[in-house]
């Protein structure tokens, strides 16, 4: 039973069969309840359900950290949020925030969602093989594309995770060396393949909204080259997206009007929706509507609020003081943000009755899309009432996340209320939006010298931030807050240092809390000095929360997590070598 075991934690066997017979007493064979037969999976509709399969995990089916929304792995350890709540609830979060992770249940829950995916994916890829006479060489091209995006993409996650893991793919199985496959070879090349494979083969349009396209993959792609800072490939890749892009739905990429509409269910696969995880509420398994974010709404809100539960994931001070701009309505990218006379001014009172004036300052309006703000409208709920939505304002802070979140007017249609808590929504997580790929257009140019260009791409997105129609307001259309934003005037693009300090600071206001922020940071390679310098700030013992005083960052470790130690007990320091530092 040993290889067996081997087997289900790396997760990544394509097929796994165990059955004990004695003699010839078959009739003690009794089919599993549920289970597939070989002839059942091998049909049409059985590979197509592999598939689904395959994307299933995309969310981490209930595991909250392994879905690709990457909440704390991203964006907690980014810097967007703390973990906020009370102390000891999911109290293992709390070293992960601290940059003291050791080789945790979470960490190891990842690894294994993660080559779980894979193993689906591979296991559809095997399937094919012996495809039936009904599905025709276009469908056979279409879902081995499909599979390999897939598998690109789980791939793709642990490398920044975790660095080079052991690479299976579906000619590997249990009794043909899966348990010897070591992590010393370098992931990336097998990425690009796979990507690249899906780029080529994969149809402009799609039979559903949520299948990866063309245009999605070759997003996913140019991404790949960029973390391999392979700009030129990137940039060429880019310039095909850009012009000629469209979802798989049929429609041109683009920018939504509104940033308040890219959250909300009911606009869900849009124009700048390039490649998302598919929510949909009320299917009668809460698995299929954003299980990651359960936990991640205000806290006690009644019926006047969402969720009802449980204050995680809440905003940092540093974060929602980088949203402040200038006369001019410009970030302050000389991070005096963070100074006393810059400060977003925040609710530290215990109660919502004490006195509070709030902050007149100019702000960058995705602040209030982005964060949950006492006196500033939560959607359409109501004012944000500061403490009394808040769990433990000394050990989280004053804030609320706020884009994952659904509107009132999406109770019992695109909320469902069918388990312990009504946080369960059909609002789609982008993986990948249209926003995202113009900023690593931008930083492409950039890189090759076009600082024009780069330019002309941060200030499309900054214009669409700029409309006053998607600014929140109050009853009668009075922006909720004093949001003063502009273009970025060519002299900010003068020279590659501060179009670099520009565009990486657009991506941190533009994409904040989609778990992006640890792994732009890692491969800039300034992770180091910018979580540092977080770290002090947001752990200063004259600031609550203090959960984070004396934490530090350890360059050369904590850019990546620990391989999980049950991996390496169990198939020996032979074949798999711990990360630096653990």
């Amino acid at each position: 039973m040993r290889h067996n075991k081997k087997l289900f934690i790396l997760g990544a066997a394509t097929t796994l069969s165990l059955a004990t017979v004695s003699c010839k007493d078959t009739f003690l064979e009794v089919p599993v309840t549920g289970q597939l037969a070989q002839a059942q999976l091998s049909s049409k509709a059985g590979i197509e359900g592999s598939l689904i399969g395959a994307y299933s995990i995309l969310n981490g089916r209930g595991d909250r950290l392994a879905s690709f929304s990457n909440w704390v792995w991203g964006g907690i350890r980014g810097g967007d949020a703390n973990k906020g709540t009370d102390p000891g609830d999911f109290s293992s979060i709390n070293p992960i925030q601290r940059f003291e992770t050791i080789s945790t249940g979470e960490v190891a829950g990842t690894w294994q969602r993660k080559y779980e995916g894979i193993a689906r994916c591979n296991t559809t890829l095997n399937l094919l093989k012996n495809a039936p006479a009904d599905m025709s060489a276009d469908e056979k091209k279409r879902i081995t594309a499909e599979t390999r995006f897939l598998r690109a993409l789980y791939y793709f996650d642990l490398k920044r995770l975790y660095g080079n893991t052991p690479y299976i793919d579906e000619t590997v199985d249990y009794g043909t060396g899966i348990e010897k496959v070591k992590n010393d070879q370098e992931l990336w090349p097998k990425i690009e393949a796979d990507a690249k494979f899906a780029y080529e083969n994969l149809p402009e349009t799609q039979s559903a909204a949520g299948r990866i396209n063309k245009w999605g993959a070759a997003a996913q792609l140019a991404k790949v080259y960029l973390y391999q800072k392979k700009y030129a490939d990137a940039k060429a890749l880019f310039d095909l997206i850009i012009a000629n892009g469209k979802t798989s739905n049929g429609k041109k990429y683009g920018l939504v009007p509104k940033y308040a509409d890219l959250f909300k269910a009911s606009n869900d696969n849009n124009e700048e929706s390039v490649f998302a995880i598919q929510a949909a509420a009320n299917t009668g398994n809460v698995n299929n509507a954003n299980p990651e974010f359960d936990l991640n709404y205000p806290y006690n809100t009644g019926p006047n609020g969402p969720g009802n539960c449980c204050g995680f994931n809440q905003p940092s001070f540093e974060y929602v003081n980088s949203f402040r701009t200038d006369a001019n309505g410009l970030p302050l990218l000389d991070g005096s943000y963070n100074s006393a006379a810059n400060a977003v001014k925040n609710d530290m009172g215990v109660l919502s009755k004490d006195a509070f004036t709030p902050d007149a300052g100019n702000l960058d309006p995705r602040l209030d899309h982005t964060v949950g703000r006492r006196g500033i409208p939560y959607l359409d709920w109501m004012d944000h009432p500061g403490a009394d939505w808040i769990r433990n304002q000394p050990n989280g802070g004053p804030y609320s996340p706020k884009k994952f979140t659904y509107y009132k007017s999406d109770r019992g249609s695109l909320q469902d209320n069918s388990s312990w808590t009504p946080g369960y929504t059909a609002l789609n997580v982008p993986i990948i939006r249209y926003a995202d790929v113009l900023l690593m257009a931008a930083e492409c140019e950039i890189e090759v010298g076009s600082l024009t260009k780069a330019r002309e791409y941060v200030n499309m997105v900054r214009n669409r931030a700029a409309n006053p129609a998607g600014f929140v307001t109050r009853t009668g259309g009075t922006p909720a807050a004093k949001y003063v934003i502009n273009e970025y005037p060519a002299s900010v693009f003068a020279s590659k240092a501060s179009a670099t300090a520009a565009l990486r600071f657009e991506r941190r206001l533009e994409l904040g809390d989609e778990g992006h922020r640890f792994f732009d940071l890692v491969r800039w390679g300034i992770a180091a000095q910018t979580l540092n310098a977080y770290l002090q700030y947001e752990g200063a013992a004259s600031r609550l929360p203090t959960t984070l005083g004396g934490a530090t960052f350890t360059a050369g470790q904590d850019e990546l997590l620990p391989i999980p130690q049950a991996q390496i007990d169990i198939q020996g320091k032979d074949v798999l070598k711990q990360n630096p530092g653990y």
